[in-house]
Order: structure tokens, then C-alpha cells, then sequence
């Protein structure tokens, strides 16, 4: 089994946040592979990555970093995949996180979720893939149509409470 996305984390004390992309995407059952890498401490290291990714058959990378945050736009300055950006909340509550990540230059986009948007990332990746491999558009179909089925449920249950004046 060959991983379809990667995600990548500036240090290990991001994978509390960066482990919702990990969770989602096995729960569906697309393959992904997980590492830690720093733009500022291990910056060969990251390029290596970033231009190697598509020859080992990554379809999207996912980078999520905090502070600074460089780590999503230096991989996609060497890579030709879509990088999906995940803020991580920090000493600014994440806007510093956001604004390095959602700020590129022309040339270098770097898709953006919110803040500590690790599923999202995960969500967004895979709605990537789907676009050309109708498993993995079969899967997040399954996915979202659960979501609706939620909300209806609790929907249902909100007609149980009872209150003097609840109408309904």
C-alpha cells in the first residue's frame, strides 16, 4: 500500500492537532504516511522531501505548523502538489500561524484551512484525490451523507426537550 497524502508536522508537539487529519483519513481508509520535519531545523531535509513526494506517488501534502509557520509554503515552493496549509493556535491563539501560511507569494499557493483545521485538511485533501479516483470519491460521498444523517438525528432529538414555551 503506497500513501496518497502526507502529512508533515514542524515538531512531534503538533501531532495533538495534526493526529484529527491522521484519524480521519484512516477511519476512510486512504492511505497516508505521517512525519515530522522543520523549515527552520531541518530545511534539507524538507526540500529532499518536497521534491520527492510525486515520485512516490503523494497525491497531496498536508503541512501543519505553528508561529512562524513556514513549513507549508517552503514544501510548496519545491513541489508541483497541492499543499493544504494547517494553522496551529499558539501564543497569538494562531494568527500568526494563519496569516504566514494564507500570505504566499505569487506563484506558491497554499490552500488554507482555519486554525487547529487538521480533519478539514484531511477532508480537502481527499476531496483532491477524488477529483481523478472514484474510490476515494465513493468514500468522503459515504462520509459527508453521514453528516446530513447527524444533524437529523439531532434534530429529532432536540424534539424530545421540553421547555414551557418550546413550541415544537
Amino acid at each position: 500500500m503506497k500513501p496518497l497524502v502526507s502529512i508533515i508536522m514542524g515538531s512531534t508537539s503538533d501531532l495533538p492537532i495534526m493526529e484529527k487529519a491522521c484519524k480521519w483519513l484512516d477511519d476512510q481508509q486512504i492511505p497516508f504516511e505521517v512525519n515530522a520535519l522543520s523549515a527552520h531545523r531541518t530545511p534539507d531535509a524538507v526540500e529532499t522531501f518536497a521534491k520527492g513526494a510525486k515520485e512516490r506517488g503523494i497525491k497531496v501534502i498536508i503541512a501543519g505548523a505553528g508561529m512562524a509557520a513556514a513549513l507549508p509554503g517552503v514544501i510548496a515552493a519545491s513541489t508541483p502538489l497541492p499543499v493544504i496549509g494547517v494553522p496551529i493556535k499558539g501564543m497569538l491563539d494562531g494568527l500568526d500561524a494563519m496569516l504566514s501560511i494564507i500570505q504566499m507569494p505569487p506563484g506558491i499557493p497554499v490552500a488554507t484551512v482555519g486554525v487547529n483545521g487538521a480533519q478539514n485538511a484531511a477532508i480537502l485533501a481527499a476531496e483532491m484525490i477524488a477529483l481523478g479516483d472514484e474510490d476515494v470519491a465513493k468514500k468522503v460521498e459515504a462520509w459527508k451523507a453521514g453528516l446530513g444523517k447527524k444533524i437529523e438525528k439531532a434534530n429529532a432529538d432536540l424534539k424530545e426537550v421540553k421547555y414551557t414555551y418550546k413550541c415544537n
